[in-house]
């Protein structure tokens, strides 16, 4: 494809096993790039600001410049090779909305560091406010771009779980993840390192789901690192009689964040019902043609 080249809208073809492209006011949340924010502002001019009203440059590649059928078979031979332990991944980041598996994380940092309740609430309002914002920016992208999910490209593809009804770039749950990763790392500064393999586990399981593109990941967590980034500045505003509000809690603990056996830290049978094309649990490489792709020169 070349430079600004067009792409098939997510509202011009229907998912893999479905009869009909989905519509706009079919999808969800349609309206939540127009949600209330906390830690930026909407802007009819910029799109978003700051507080202070600097234009946010928004750090994520405009999809016209990317080539979304190479990227399909990043997705094709992803789901062709996959490991059972890719399969458990994509399942437990997939099962409930994308805040669903930091609930927990938030919850044992607090327990592990011993954080008293006044405090324990600003940081549960800070990382659920800025995952809020994040999730603003990115519903506000899907919907201005209406990038096609892996399976519209491809009529056959058969994904792990269900694919979300909603357009694909970026994707929220890494966008959701950069920001959590960002602002818990502001105040567990020793849990660092975890928090980051977690916000890209989160990432990389959508890949692995098949309901995501590669690039969707790698510029949601981006975005979402943006995001967070700009909470923290906030954050750090806040000042008690000239001291910071905030203190870090930099003495390492060592939080035992990661899934145990992927097992829900908090279960919910969720509806398993689906219209799109599911892999079985028996089925083969063959469970999608991988070849018949819909030609991209219809679409320019």
């Amino acid at each position: 494809m070349s430079q600004n080249q067009r792409y098939p809208l997510w509202t011009d073809l229907p998912y893999a096993g479905e009869q009909r492209a989905p519509l706009v006011n079919e999808g969800v949340e349609y309206q939540a790039g127009k949600w209330k924010t906390y830690f930026i502002d909407h802007s009819r001019r910029h799109g978003f600001t700051k507080l202070d009203g600097r234009p946010i440059r928004l750090a994520i590649r405009d999809p016209r410049m990317i080539d979304w059928y190479q990227e399909l078979k990043q997705v094709q031979k992803t789901l062709s090779q996959l490991t059972k332990d890719q399969i458990q991944i994509a399942v437990y980041w997939g099962e409930g909305p994308p805040s669903k598996q930091w609930t927990p994380i938030v919850d044992r940092l607090i327990d592990t560091y011993g954080v008293e309740a006044p405090r324990a609430a600003r940081i549960l309002g800070a990382v659920f406010s800025g995952i809020n914002d994040a999730f603003v920016v990115c519903w506000s992208l899907k919907y201005k771009w209406l990038v096609p999910r892996p399976n519209q490209l491809d009529s056959k593809l058969a994904t792990v779980i269900c694919t979300p009804k909603h357009p694909s770039y970026p994707s929220g749950h890494a966008t959701i993840s950069g920001a959590a990763e960002v602002i818990l790392s502001y105040f567990f500064p020793a849990e660092r390192r975890k928090l980051r393999d977690l916000a890209e586990e989160n990432a990389q399981s959508r890949l692995y789901a098949g309901v995501h593109y590669p690039i969707d990941n790698d510029e949601g967590l981006r975005l979402g690192r943006q995001i967070g980034r700009i909470a923290v500045e906030e954050l750090k505003k806040d000042t008690i009689d000239g001291v910071p509000l905030d203190r870090p809690f930099s003495d390492y603990r060592n939080a035992d964040l990661y899934p145990e056996d992927y097992r829900q830290a908090i279960p919910f049978r969720f509806n398993q019902e689906c219209s799109s094309l599911l892999r079985s649990d028996d089925s083969d490489d063959d469970s999608s043609s991988y070849t018949e792709w819909i030609d991209p020169k219809m679409f320019i």
